[in-house]
């Protein structure tokens, strides 16, 4: 068997799909795509498949070691997650040559569903409460919010006050037994992060994710120090090699490496495996699209240390073009009681609704995330 043809599709409202072709006729999708630099990701995999063209698909670990080590510049988010949706999409064909869901591959189910949890709110958080309200009603028994809009590096206690007093009225609504995740975003210097952080815990969160940005990990000994709120990081991190030290470091208790960006399944596999070992739950970034999600499920299928997952079902980057609009078969994601089961389809256990792709690929989208300011008018994080 040898891979023939590839078409990328960009697609409302920001991903990026990816379909592998091959002369037996099997198929397979990946979703390769940074939010907000679809473009450049696309042109990654233009690269990257010149490797491919003619070469047999099920090869995949050698195919991914030449995408990575045949560069000179190797890592970083724009090849990392080129490589990703290519992976995504090797597994896909392999799997559907054998018969044989993804996980049947790695070595069979450690379970059979995860506990999913689902965004509440948008950039700014706002009437989270209400939202909470609604997600626990519909089964969900975790979600996550962004904790604080902008902050400076040394910033009001105000604007403290209101972060907390937003997880408070959460917390009131859902109750005792419903996970809560706050999402600092890399919003948080570590001056105000130790102070959020302490201020937080009366609040029991399930975790803080990112508390400061992946290029300042070195606080999270610090922060540590200040709360016994678990601590999550690893949306932004792209490889086995920076999960490395983070882990050597002690000072994380969740990594959240995101299958489109981290190297793929056979990455993240490795990751999560590699988190295991120092006792380090996993819990995969995803507020992308329908096969980035089935792909983190299959990952999370093998993985022991895999407790919850990310998925962006109404989440408020949707709006218009959501997760189940690109599937045949809608019923593969249902939830359960804060649920999902595994997919037992051959491949990433996913059919796509090849027409409809293709028709939102001609709307396309040029989504980029906000560029924020403080009152100085000086660049915030986002």
């Amino acid at each position: 068997m040898k891979i023939t043809s590839y078409e990328l599709f960009q697609v409302p409202p920001r991903w990026l799909f990816l379909k592998i072709e091959t002369d037996e006729g099997l198929t397979g999708w990946g979703e390769p795509v940074i939010e907000g630099k679809a473009a450049t990701v696309k042109t990654a995999v233009d690269e990257l498949m010149e490797y491919l063209i003619g070469k047999d698909p099920l090869n995949i670990e050698d195919h991914w070691n030449v995408m990575y080590r045949a560069g000179f510049y190797r890592g970083g988010p724009i090849l990392m997650s080129a490589i990703s949706g290519i992976d995504q999409a090797l597994w896909d064909i392999k799997g559907k040559y054998h018969d044989a869901p993804v996980h049947q591959l790695m070595g069979g189910k450690a379970r059979d569903s995860i506990r999913v949890y689902s965004w509440i709110g948008g950039d700014r958080p706002d009437d989270v409460a209400r939202a909470a309200r609604e997600m626990t009603g519909r089964g969900f028994t975790a979600v996550k919010m962004n904790g604080t809009e902008e902050l400076q590096y040394i910033d009001s206690y105000e604007k403290i006050d209101q972060a907390v007093g937003r997880v408070a009225a959460v917390r009131e609504a859902v109750g005792r037994d419903v996970g809560i995740g706050i999402d600092f975003h890399g919003r948080v210097h570590k001056p105000m992060a130790k102070v959020l952080a302490r201020a937080l815990e009366p609040y029991h969160p399930m975790f803080i994710e990112e508390p400061v940005l992946p290029e300042n990990n070195e606080a999270l000994r610090e922060i540590a120090q200040h709360t016994s709120i678990p601590i999550a990081t690893g949306e932004r991190m792209f490889s086995r090699w920076q999960f490395k030290n983070l882990l050597m470091d002690g000072v994380v208790d969740i990594i959240q490496p995101d299958v489109s960006h981290a190297g793929g399944i056979t990455e993240c596999k490795k990751i999560l495996s590699m988190a295991e070992a120092f006792d380090v739950a996993a819990a995969p970034h995803c507020p992308l699209g329908p096969i980035a999600l089935a792909a983190c499920l299959q990952v999370d299928a093998t993985c022991h240390n895999a407790f919850i997952q990310e998925q962006s079902l109404g989440i408020h980057y949707n709006q218009g073009s959501d997760l189940l609009d690109y599937l045949a078969d809608k019923s593969v994601f249902n939830y359960e009681n804060g649920s999902v089961k595994i997919p037992d389809g051959a491949g990433l256990g996913i059919t796509l609704n090849e027409e409809h792709v293709r028709k939102m690929a001609r709307e396309g989208h040029n989504w980029r995330n906000p560029v924020w300011r403080h009152g100085d008018n000086s660049v915030a994080e986002w």
